[in-house]
């Protein structure tokens, strides 16, 4: 489907601040068990969730400027990021400001160091490596490891990090309690890389879809979407997790809705742009009532 409704070409754009669940609600699920084991504090806290916030946008930033780079936007296809193809910013501007972002949490990272040790420091080398490098460098997005990358990067080690940098320790719950949440993350990415199939597959990008036939990606992104469900369901059937954590199940309604969309997607237009925008609106749900069932079944039950 190469029919995609360009989008207004600003900073705004190149923050993609609408993506920010990925690193928003990974967070809360490290602070939400780091309360519950009474390590929690604040300010650290908070700490944690601005730096996940600036690396998502450095990683969102730095797409922009390393799909420029590389051709793979042009005049004939800028649909998604038109700011560097139609000079309405400068790459130099673009790539300065992606580095900036991550330049702060490097700051950041000192703290985080001097509040609870050196072991934090293998967290932020592999957040800000993997933010850097998704399109420039390795750029690991052309070799078909996006989805990968997300699912490690933001959808494991974000809350195992929050976790970390409050308690000094790994959980195992926080681990369990992050797969659910990682596959939709993951499953945001599967849908712009739908989204883009034919786009991306003229410019030869090579994301992890781009390698699979239209079909084949399409179930991929409904599994990433779906596998959530039953990884939840056995997690709360052997009390990994408390069962209040169900309240999850709750965004099957927006499950079904994503299902339709998708059956739709392949020969309309309309359907095809809200691969994503419903993929993240389900993550951010799922994720948001994840995070609540946990604290009131551990805090207030």
């Amino acid at each position: 489907m190469a029919d995609v409704k360009p989008v207004k070409a600003g900073w705004f754009n190149v923050f993609r601040p609408w993506t920010l669940h990925g690193a928003i609600i990974p967070a809360l699920i490290g602070g939400a068990v780091s309360y519950h084991d009474g390590t929690f504090c604040w300010w650290i806290f908070l700490m944690t969730v601005a730096c996940c916030i600036l690396l998502q946008s450095a990683a969102n930033i730095l797409n922009t400027y390393g799909d420029f780079v590389k051709g793979t936007d042009t005049e004939e296809n800028h649909t998604r990021s038109p700011e560097l193809v139609t000079g309405t910013l400068s790459a130099k501007k673009v790539f300065l400001a992606g580095m900036a972002c991550l330049g702060i949490v490097a700051l950041c990272g000192l703290v985080f160091i001097w509040y609870i040790g050196w072991g934090i420091l293998i967290f932020g080398i592999l957040g800000l490596g993997g933010a850097a490098m998704y399109t420039v460098g390795v750029s690991y997005k052309y070799l078909g490891l996006g989805q990968i990358g997300v699912f490690v990067l933001m959808g494991i080690l974000m809350p195992l990090g929050t976790y970390y940098v409050m308690s000094g320790s790994i959980s195992t719950e926080v681990l369990l309690l992050s797969l659910p949440n990682a596959f939709m993350i993951t499953a945001v990415l599967s849908g712009n890389e739908m989204r883009d199939y034919y786009e991306d597959k003229k410019s030869k990008v090579g994301t992890l879809s781009g390698h699979m036939s239209y079909e084949n990606g399409m179930k991929l992104y409904l599994i990433e979407n779906f596998i959530g469900y039953p990884i939840l369901f056995v997690l709360i059937t052997f009390g990994c997790v408390h069962w209040f954590c169900a309240l999850a199940f709750i965004c099957l309604v927006d499950a079904h809705a994503l299902y339709e969309n998708s059956r739709k997607a392949p020969t309309d237009a309309g359907c095809n742009r809200l691969l994503v925008p419903m993929a993240f609106k389900h993550n951010w749900q799922f994720g948001l009532l994840l995070v609540i069932g946990y604290i009131v079944g551990n805090c207030v039950i």
